[in-house]
């Protein structure tokens, strides 16, 4: 089978990137397998909630029911904003400031034993131009995915199919293929559920939703 049309596993969370990933890797790909990780942090109920209601919305073809996995890191990250502490990176912190020690690390760990059992030759994860962190690298990705395939007996690649584009570019993506971006969702801090306002990925989020053309009154 040709590359191009065969099975691939997307990372996703709830965020913008993944869910617009999700929808490109379904035009391009026979069998799309969205992959969820849980890791104990404070956003994932909230999160994974939008992203039900994201691909119930969406319906997009050739993608599978959604698989659910854990990978708990409170033992890795002890007293850490990510798990309710306090410190929440706010709307002017730097994107350095959200760093998860070994976030894709371990979520392509997963993500790989997960494909070798399914039968699944390709990762794909929403890394995007502008990711200043050394596990979001090009390089990085192809070290994983050789690591990967040695331990597992079988190939596997790691594609990041964003990693050109910013996220103004990346909500413009969305809107051409005619996605729910409302149902989407990237917060810190949520709040019964909802977006907190106040944090470093909601007003990431802001600045990428403040593109949407105005209408034109007449």
């Amino acid at each position: 089978m040709n590359a191009s049309r065969s099975s691939v596993c997307a990372l996703v969370s709830g965020g913008l990137d993944s869910c617009v990933m999700l929808a490109g890797l379904a035009e391009r790909h026979t069998a799309v397998h969205p992959l969820y990780i849980r890791h104990g942090l404070r956003w994932e109920n909230a999160e994974l909630r939008h992203l039900l209601r994201f691909l119930a919305a969406a319906r997009l073809a050739r993608v599978r029911p959604l698989a659910v996995l854990r990978l708990p890191v409170r033992d890795l990250y002890g007293v850490h904003w990510s798990l309710g502490g306090r410190n929440i990176p706010g709307t002017k912190s730097e994107d350095a400031a959200v760093h998860l020690p070994g976030r894709n690390l371990l979520l392509l760990a997963k993500a790989a034993v997960f494909c070798s059992q399914n039968r699944i030759g390709v990762i794909a994860i929403g890394s995007l131009r502008h990711n200043p962190f050394t596990d979001a690298t090009p390089v990085f990705f192809r070290h994983i995915a050789a690591a990967a395939s040695e331990a597992l007996g079988t190939r596997l690649r790691v594609v990041a199919p964003l990693r050109g584009l910013t996220k103004g570019q990346v909500y413009r993506r969305g809107q051409r293929l005619g996605l729910p971006l409302g149902l989407t969702f990237s917060c810190l801090a949520p709040r019964r559920g909802k977006p907190c306002g106040h944090c470093n990925k909601c007003a990431e989020r802001q600045r990428a939703f403040a593109l949407q053309p105005r209408p034109v009154l007449v």
